[in-house]
């Protein structure tokens, strides 16, 4: 299979801009996917965000998962659950994160400051398919605007380790939902694999985001 188009967003200021686009484009038109190196989000953020996930997984959520998957007896092959432990934080048109419980304040501010970045870094995409399309730069953003104002939000996921792997397929097939959706992915522990022309194909890189 061939390799994950993969996007370095620096080339988009100097002569390189044009063969960037059109990478962009193709990756669009082609993938539906692609990787994101250079983006602008500094990297200690980013491991600040996964350290606090899984300590914040450890201590609150690991006891509920362990429990959810006792019930299901692991017996005979499950069809009725995803194999994961998940929160959802709301950021637009209103935040939900001091509503959340078991919290830290470091990760609740680690977490706002992180949708910043990403607020930031998805509007600059979408003006990059903007350009691409020849629409004028805010369209799209003003496209998934609703009466309340757009509507974003971060699906925190942990997966642990699946003791019986034969019985369960992981996540059910899905749709996600949303223009533009920002993937961050563990780098030490692969497992993002993408169905192209009838094949599944990993990640070539350690490019920690991805869009879809």
């Amino acid at each position: 299979m061939e390799n994950f188009p993969v996007i370095n967003l620096e080339n988009l200021n100097g002569e390189a801009r044009k063969a960037t686009l059109h990478q962009i484009e193709d990756a669009c038109q082609n993938w539906g996917f692609f990787e994101l190196v250079n983006h602008g989000i500094p990297l200690e953020l980013l491991d600040t965000v996964e350290r606090l996930t899984k300590e914040h997984y450890r201590k609150c959520m690991e006891k509920r998962f362990k429990e959810a998957v006792s019930s299901k007896g692991l017996e005979d092959e499950v069809k009725d659950m995803d194999w994961e432990s998940t929160f959802f934080l709301r950021h637009l048109p209103t935040s939900n994160i001091s509503e959340i419980p078991d919290l830290s304040q470091e990760y609740r501010d680690a977490m706002k400051e992180f949708a910043q970045k990403l607020e930031k870094l998805a509007e600059e995409l979408l003006d990059l398919l903007c350009e691409n399309l020849g629409l004028e730069k805010g369209y799209l953003k003003n496209a998934f605007y609703g009466s309340r104002g757009p509507n974003f939000g971060t699906k925190v996921a942990n997966y642990p380790a699946c003791p019986k792997p034969e019985l369960v397929k992981g996540l059910r097939a899905h749709t996600d939902a949303g223009g533009i959706i920002l993937l961050l992915q563990d780098d030490k522990v692969s497992g993002l694999q993408l169905l192209k022309n009838g094949q599944w194909g990993g990640c070539a890189s350690n490019a920690p985001f991805h869009c879809c």
